[in-house]
């Protein structure tokens, strides 16, 4: 497991975040993040009033699903989740990097290292996991360096900009996370 360096807060979103987020996220119509996170699936642009009043209309649900990534107090990304099947709680977590200058700097590894930690020390669940492309190299080194391992590469069903990509499946399940963090 990455060791923390404790650069990286991971906290609740609030009002005064939505205008920065949305920055990232919705004003320009092809962001620079979006090459690494799902570019197979189509960006669609929201106004900021709309994107604040789904955000107020959900407030609760995204107290509970997303956090904001901070560095010396400006915001660089999200942590999220979503159940991929709650019934037998199957969890996948995800982070996005939206400011390119964070990227390669251990930023994220450290932002999904303090969510698996939030999820499993606040969930009832027996794994944590996290689906991305193989394309997404970054992500991968992420999840391999909070101690995840490859379970499932489904080949080639990812078509982008011509080329085919495997859609992977990381996780770790709660016993190795306890070894992890017991071993410091």
């Amino acid at each position: 497991m990455n060791t923390t360096r404790n650069r990286v807060i991971v906290r609740k979103i609030t009002e005064d975040d939505l205008e920065v987020l949305w920055g990232y996220i919705y004003k320009d119509e092809s962001p620079q993040w979006k090459q690494w996170d799902a570019p197979y699936f189509q960006h669609v642009r929201k106004s900021y009033d709309e994107y604040r009043q789904s955000f107020l209309n959900n407030v609760e649900r995204n107290d509970e699903h997303q956090r904001i990534i901070e560095v010396d107090n400006k915001i660089i990304g999200t942590t999220s989740y979503y159940w991929e099947y709650e019934p037998t709680k199957w969890l996948e977590a995800g982070i996005v990097i939206y400011d390119p200058a964070y990227w390669n700097g251990g930023y994220g590894t450290e932002a999904l290292t303090k969510w698996v930690d939030h999820l499993f020390e606040t969930k009832d669940i027996g794994r944590v996991g996290i689906t991305t492309w193989s394309g997404n190299e970054r992500m991968m080194r992420a999840a391999e360096k909070v101690g995840m391992t490859l379970e499932g590469r489904m080949r080639k069903c990812r078509y982008y900009n011509g080329v085919y990509y495997d859609s992977i499946r990381m996780g770790m399940i709660r016993e190795e996370w306890e070894q992890l963090k017991a071993n410091g």
